[in-house]
């Protein structure tokens, strides 16, 4: 089984995108990810810790509907 590892941001954002979100764009202090009516702020640092993903995916999931697992994670 896969464990969560930090995820670079560029990464993060190609897969968000893979997963049906736009973007990123910018405005206010952080860049936004678009996904039907709901805007998703990405934090600007390179990497994202393993606590930090996972408190966006939380995020994430509320926004799609559906929970993202590691192995699913892990193919985007």
């Amino acid at each position: 089984m896969n464990r969560w590892s930090p995820c670079k941001r560029r990464d993060f954002i190609k897969k968000l995108r893979n997963l049906g979100f736009n973007g990123p764009y910018s405005g206010g202090r952080h860049e936004f990810l678009i996904y039907g009516n709901y805007r998703l702020a990405i934090p600007s640092n390179n990497q994202y810790s393993v606590p930090q993903l996972k408190m966006m995916l939380s995020e994430i999931k509320e926004i799609i509907g559906r929970e993202i697992l590691i192995d699913e994670w892990s193919f985007l």
